[in-house]
């Protein structure tokens, strides 16, 4: 009975080993492939694993893909994550026939979330992998477990068991999996002739790494990553690097840190990653600790002393700039008024002078100093973001006109007018504050070289920011130091007399119009209202004392001269209004959204950006002058072009950190995006039609 069981079995083992033998033909008939693999408990992520069927018999290699598909806004990350990733794993080595997975990554992209940046992918992404086999002519068994981690605001790490077996050589090709693999393997950097590094440095002082790398056919959407995935690496973070491009030279400086352990990289390799819109390339760069010096000409592009004469440029134009005009004028009467002391007092006033505005600027950096060191917003010019100290400017210039306009003097007891005039410098005093006050009055004024300037020292450490203030102060002492070098310049002025009287009151009024200016900034922190009756009262409390003093003659030239003054704002208003269209009166800003501008980019629009603040007299001479004129005007009406204002009057940390993302510390600020530019053209600070409409010609991608 149980001999016919026997042939039974036989047969069916006989049909399992031909089974087994025609299963690699089966596969090579069709793809190979996991299919789409899950998991239940988290539904967004799905993965897969295919063969391309392309091998390399001398080399005993098979390519293959691994594709990640997510979903809404998860992402997985880069081999270095970042701080706080976790890098995908394949766990292979139970596989049979197989010896090493190569795992090839593409360019990740950078992603912050509450102030932590990471590297990874977001909705689909395609890893090449290439399978080196010990025998391209046996059965292969590739049998691992994917560890992929995948994130939002919250992180989930999922396993995913992976099985494939297949003949190496007999593998048919596979369009779809062919296609997937083409897509992946472009975006996988490559080696270039195009790329050369020209230097790497570390800088033990500032914890900074910095790269120089050069491109002949020069830089348009450059990015520099570094890859920390060794085992030597990995308790370092590298911060998202501060990238200067200046010509065919690349600057990239990342700031390192390390929890776990002083740092020092000296002479430590690292490979970085360069890409720059279609290159991709990596390379390895050895760390010169000898450039422990250089970190400051790395990271922007430009040498301490080369900015430290940009700062004296941007002080010494800084006396011509509106704001400081009216003290100009306080210090011409002075000059004229030196004629007949010795050139010892002459010299010794205008030093003094010259120290009042280093002790200002000196000041200055100190606030600002203090402001880095607790994490607070910098920028200059930031103080007209006060209340405070915009009543306290109002007060200062209103008591500066109304003496300059001769309404009262300050009378000193005779005793102590006796004594500062036997030491010879009884203007000792009031010239060192004129020094300051004029440092005050620059501060909401930008100026060609002194963004250059300041965006390079608030990037600094602090004994660069003190020195670049200082050669900014010096620049702007220059003419105060010239008469003080050769005092016989004063003699060329012409002779007091009645004259002075008029030119003394001139300035008054202009600083009284400065008084007023301030008092109108307080409308953006108090109602309007109030401030119009403040202003009010501090008119007629003026033009009160003056009658008293003066006269009613002047108080009737002084509401020409108020009428006047108005009028002419009116005209030029009205003017303003005849050169621009009608149906269009005013430019239609909208509020500044970073994403707003990838999203309208990506659309095909331009955007031009202007960051702008009530206190900038630049940003006004900028906005009258250029941007409400033709033909910019006409430009920032087009159908396809949207105006986008950022206002940094009030402190806005949103606005901060836009401008610091380009190096910015100040305002006047603007940019043009557009598809011929997607990562912006930066404006010069004092725009010029010309150089607006070829930046939003070029932005369009309509530059020859």
């Amino acid at each position: 009975m149980k001999h016919p069981a026997k042939p039974l079995a036989t047969v069916l083992s006989f049909l399992s080993i031909l089974l087994l033998s025609f299963l690699p033909f089966m596969a090579s008939a069709s793809e190979v492939s996991t299919g789409w693999l899950t998991d239940p408990k988290h539904p967004p992520l799905s993965v897969r694993l295919m063969l391309t069927g392309e091998t390399d018999p001398q080399a005993k290699t098979v390519e293959g893909l691994l594709e990640v598909q997510l979903d809404d806004d998860w992402k997985t990350y880069w081999r270095s994550p970042g701080e706080g990733g976790v890098a995908p794993s394949l766990d292979w080595n139970q596989s049979e026939n197989l010896n090493q997975v190569d795992w090839h990554w593409p360019v990740p992209g950078r992603y912050a979330f509450m102030g932590v940046e990471t590297l990874g992918y977001k909705e689909r992404v395609v890893f090449p992998l290439t399978l080196h086999v010990n025998d391209m002519q046996e059965p292969a068994w590739f049998l691992g477990k994917l560890t992929m981690p995948s994130c939002t605001n919250i992180c989930v790490l999922n396993d995913y068991e992976m099985s494939l077996t297949f003949r190496p050589d007999q593998l048919s090709l596979s369009e779809q999996a062919l296609h997937l693999y083409n897509q992946g393997i472009s975006q996988v950097p490559k080696p270039s002739t195009t790329v050369e590094l020209l230097g790497a440095f570390w800088n033990k002082t500032e914890e900074t790494a910095i790269f120089q790398l050069t491109k002949p056919q020069g830089w348009i959407n450059p990015d520099v990553f570094v890859d920390g995935s060794s085992d030597d690496l990995q308790n370092f973070i590298f911060d998202s690097p501060d990238i200067h491009v200046d010509g065919n030279t690349l600057t990239a400086s990342f700031k390192v840190s390390n929890w776990l352990e002083p740092i020092d990289l000296s002479y430590q390799t690292l490979p970085i990653v360069i890409t720059d819109q279609s290159l991709a390339t990596a390379l390895n760069a050895t760390l010169d600790e000898r450039a422990g010096n250089a970190p400051i000409e790395g990271r922007h592009g430009k040498g301490l002393l080369t900015i430290l004469i940009i700062a004296l440029l941007g002080g010494l134009i800084l006396n011509i700039m509106p704001c400081v005009l009216p003290v100009l004028g306080m210090k011409l009467s002075s000059i004229i008024s030196t004629q007949g002391l010795e050139k010892r007092q002459i010299r010794g006033q205008f030093l003094v002078s010259a120290a009042g505005i280093l002790v200002s600027f000196w000041l200055l950096a100190l606030f600002l100093a203090a402001l880095k060191l607790s994490g607070q917003a910098l920028g200059w010019g930031i103080q007209f973001q006060n209340p405070y100290f915009i009543g306290a400017m109002v007060l200062v210039t209103a008591v500066f006109a109304a003496n300059m306009m001769g309404l009262f003097e300050i009378q000193l007891s005779s005793n102590t007018s006796t004594w500062l005039a036997s030491k010879g410098d009884n203007s000792y005093a009031g010239h060192f504050i004129q020094g300051m006050f004029a440092t005050l009055l620059a501060t909401p004024c930008s100026a060609p070289f002194l963004g250059t300037a300041v965006a390079f020292a608030l990037g600094a450490d602090y004994i660069v920011l003190f020195l670049v203030f200082t050669a900014l102060a010096i620049g702007m002492a220059i003419p105060w130091l010239l008469i003080a070098c050769f005092p016989q310049l004063a003699s060329l002025l012409p002779k007091p007399g009645r004259w002075m009287n008029t030119v003394k009151t001139l300035f008054g009024f202009m600083m009284l119009a400065t008084s007023l200016w301030l008092l109108s900034l307080m409308a953006s922190f108090v109602v309007t209202a109030a401030t119009l009756i403040i202003g009010g009262i501090f008119i007629i409390g003026l033009l009160w004392r003056l009658g008293k003093s003066k006269g009613s003659r002047s108080v009737v030239m002084t509401l020409a001269f108020l009428s006047f003054v108005s009028a002419a704002g009116l005209l030029l208003s009205f003017t303003n209004g005849r050169l621009s269209p009608k149906s269009a009166p005013e430019i239609s800003w909208q509020s500044l959204k970073t994403e707003s501008i990838q999203e309208a980019v990506q659309q095909g629009k331009t955007v031009f950006v202007d960051i702008t603040a009530e206190w900038c007299i630049t940003c006004k001479a900028n906005k009258v002058g250029v941007l409400q004129r033709e033909p910019v005007y006409s430009q920032l009406h087009t159908d396809n072009l949207i105006a986008m204002q950022g206002d940094w009057t009030r402190p806005s940390e949103y606005i901060t950190n836009f401008l610091q993302s380009y190096g910015r510390f100040g305002v006047p600020f603007n940019i043009v995006y557009g598809p011929g530019a997607p990562d912006g053209i930066e404006l010069p600070v004092i725009l010029t039609s010309d150089a607006v409409i070829k930046a939003i010609e070029q932005a369009r991608g309509n530059s020859q």
